[in-house]
């Protein structure tokens, strides 16, 4: 056990698999540990890196590990699949991360902390909220357009529909109270979103690093909370270049020999935090309208001349960036006259 140079640390949820190696590279042990086993046999190891693919529960068993006095390290899962061989097991998973980590150019998914996790969870807590709305709504249209009451799309459109129901004495009584019931549920959930928005927002309010990329334009408490509990301190990144690949806003390449094409952009990475700089992107176009400073210009010129879709995921993909070089130098954005 004390040849150990490093151990590789495939995650579950009851059964685990850990894999050794020594310092020449050859299989010390590869055991399968239950959950309540693994952090009593990681404690009696002596410290040493301690590499797992980052995923479910990974940040929480890094932190673990480190305070057993290991270097955790994250792998992102698209690195490891190249190296297993042979069949898809544990055994040859936990095999494939300590083969992976001996890669010299591999970048690793920087830890968590329990408060950014708690964060990213409301945000997934009030995403899954925001479905459960659309989906009351869009279930009123539907079934309510086999009666002839159609009513556009939109949350006034809901309520005024809804509202109307009540005198639509053709309809059966019972079936109308099932149907204004929708509303109920449909204040229940608002209310839990203005809630969580309101716990998110203070939260903003209170941490600087949200601030900082809250004076980017577009970029409100939502996105900002987001970003700053996935990014942290951008310190994950090299460059300013490197959290827009990450996120999935740059071009797909196919290049072979001395052709290469640029195509759609790659959609890597959080679907959701991306959706958000989307959003905020557009918005900043609107807000550009009204402005007359060099960053303004700037959108406005580019909306002009590669039309309002492309504008969008380009100005996303620079608001990630400001974002990263305002982190690094922990300063807010300034708008510059554009006289």
């Amino acid at each position: 056990m004390n040849d150990i140079k490093l151990m590789a640390v495939d995650l579950a949820k009851n059964v685990f698999q850990v894999c050794a190696l020594n310092k020449n590279d050859k299989v010390l042990f590869n055991k399968k540990l239950r959950r309540r086993e693994l952090a009593e046999f990681m404690a009696q190891q002596k410290p040493s890196p301690v590499y797992t693919e980052a995923c479910y529960s990974s940040h929480y068993w890094a932190r673990r590990f480190k305070q057993m006095g290991h270097s955790p390290f994250l792998i992102p899962a698209q690195h490891v699949t190249p190296f297993v061989r042979g069949n898809k097991n544990d055994h040859n998973d936990a095999l494939a991360i300590a083969e992976c980590s001996k890669r010299p150019d591999l970048r690793f998914v920087p830890i968590k902390t329990e408060r950014q996790q708690e964060i990213i969870a409301l945000h997934r807590i009030r995403q899954r909220q925001v479905r459960a709305r659309l989906q009351i709504t869009n279930q009123a249209r539907g079934l309510l357009t086999d009666f002839g009451i159609i009513f556009p799309q939109g949350h006034k459109a809901f309520k005024d529909a809804i509202n109307d129901i009540q005198t639509q004495e053709k309809l059966a009584l019972e079936f109308r109270h099932f149907i204004v019931s929708l509303k109920e549920e449909y204040n229940f959930v608002s209310a839990k979103i203005k809630q969580l928005d309101d716990y998110l927002a203070r939260h903003c309010e209170a941490e600087p690093n949200c601030q900082i990329v809250r004076s980017i334009p577009g970029v409100g408490c939502l996105t900002a909370t987001a970003l700053i509990a996935m990014l942290d301190k951008g310190q994950g990144f090299t460059n300013a270049s490197a959290p827009g690949v990450w996120i999935g806003l740059t071009p797909k390449q196919f290049a072979s020999g001395d052709k290469s094409h640029m195509g759609r952009i790659t959609k890597r990475g959080d679907r959701y935090l991306r959706s958000l700089l989307v959003q905020g992107a557009n918005t900043a176009i609107q807000w550009a309208k009204y402005r007359d400073d060099s960053y303004s210009l700037w959108i406005k010129q580019l909306v002009a001349r590669v039309g309002r879709s492309k504008a969008i995921i380009a100005i996303a993909h620079k608001m990630i960036r400001l974002a990263w070089i305002l982190l690094q130098k922990q300063e807010m954005f300034r708008l510059k006259s554009s006289h």
